[in-house]
């Protein structure tokens, strides 16, 4: 009988291999990271992320030539007994505030442990590249003789190239969220507040095995301009604009993100409404179609739609940013003239960009968000998000 292979472990294994191929091309002998989504990233355990989120709790120590030791929270060892990419589990230790005054003992006594576990791998020269945590940690790591270094560099190298595993992931999370979407386009009626709207996405993304929000990014009516107000309670009115930024970290933790512009009730469009609309489709279109691997950030950004002056205060802050695991670098910002541009490097083949598009007017008080999700590819980009756009609002 053929032996039943877990598409997770298979998923695991590829980004281990990967991010254990960048470590020895940067010279990075051993990492340590509590950041809980390159712990997900490092050996495909994941286990309360967003309580991670609010200090270190859990640790994962890979060397690029030895063992995996995973660090996890007490009492949740067996989370990850199957798992091929750990080697070994241990409880992790309270080195944060939370532990109250023992928290530099804690950190004292963990950093002479990841560190007598470097030294039997390593010998008696230890690199260490870490990330999240506190400096009381950091120095004892230090006075226990470790040479620290970034490791937060590593993983942002080791991420931005998508392996053939991660994409089919991505896409299966893309599914997901599109059905997240449509139950929550479906209840957008007259008179319910935005947050119960939000809330109908919510619910479909867990069902579909998502994980989190990672904003309150749906407003509708006044509160769609400026952009960036958050989900409230104010009731969405037939023909008022409504719009979504999905930042949803969905199915096996991949993030997808796409935004649509939603008109409420039956009633036409307004002239406003569809030129508004019918711009910030046009921008998101323009950019997207340069999208190529070899072409700068800079290039990319001097090529880009230019937004007309009157929408042009209240544009959105970048052109376009990385995703992954979660939104990530770059964060492609625009060309300003005279100024000199910030983002060096260029997109490759592999990477996984959002193309970013609002326009919003301070006359009529009402703003449109789209965008869309690309994979970079050898020969250009292949959209990847393909929710439908609003016919009523884009003739």
């Amino acid at each position: 009988m053929t032996p039943v292979v877990n598409p997770n472990h298979i998923l695991a294994l590829d980004r281990q291999d990967r991010l254990r191929a960048v470590m020895k091309q940067r010279g990075v002998p051993a990492l340590l990271t509590s950041d809980p989504i390159n712990i997900l990233y490092a050996c495909g355990a994941r286990n309360m992320t967003v309580f991670g989120m609010m200090g270190p709790s859990r640790f994962v120590l890979v060397f690029a030539d030895g063992p995996v030791i995973l660090y996890e929270f007490a009492g949740c060892e067996h989370l990850v007994e199957s798992l091929p990419t750990v080697d070994d589990v241990r409880p992790a230790p309270g080195i944060t505030a939370n532990s109250g005054d023992n928290h530099h003992r804690y950190g004292a006594e963990f950093a002479a442990q990841v560190i007598s576990e470097c030294r039997s791998m390593l010998g008696g020269s230890i690199d260490l590249a870490v990330e999240r945590v506190d400096f009381a940690f950091t120095d004892a790591l230090r006075s226990e003789g470790a040479q620290l270094h970034d490791a937060t560099a590593v993983f942002l190298e080791a991420r931005n190239i998508k392996t053939a595993t991660e994409v089919s992931a991505m896409y299966q999370a893309i599914e997901r969220v599109d059905q997240a979407v449509a139950v929550m386009e479906s209840a957008i009626f007259d008179g319910l507040p935005e947050v119960q709207i939000w809330a109908a996405f919510h619910h479909q993304l867990i069902a579909g095995e998502g994980e989190y929000v990672s904003t309150r990014l749906l407003q509708g009516g006044p509160n769609t301009f400026p952009y960036f107000n958050e989900a409230g309670p104010r009731p969405i009115r037939d023909t008022e604009l409504l719009c979504l930024d999905t930042d949803a970290i969905g199915y096996r933790g991949y993030a997808v993100d796409f935004s649509r512009t939603f008109l409420c009730g039956d009633q036409p469009a307004s002239a406003e409404q569809r030129n508004l609309y019918g711009l910030a489709h046009e921008q998101l279109q323009h950019n997207a179609s340069l999208l190529a691997p070899g072409l700068s950030y800079e290039a990319f950004a001097r090529q880009a739609w230019a937004v007309p002056d009157t929408f042009a205060p209240y544009g959105y802050y970048c052109l376009a940013h990385g995703i992954g695991l979660c939104g990530q670098h770059p964060n492609v910002p625009l060309y300003r003239m005279g100024q000199p541009y910030q983002l060096p490097g260029q997109f490759e083949a592999g990477m996984t960009v959002c193309v970013e598009s609002y326009i919003g007017c301070p006359d009529s008080r009402q703003g449109v968000k789209l965008e869309d999700q690309y994979l970079i590819t050898p020969d250009g980009a292949e959209r990847m998000t393909t929710y439908p756009f609003d016919d009523r609002l884009l003739g």
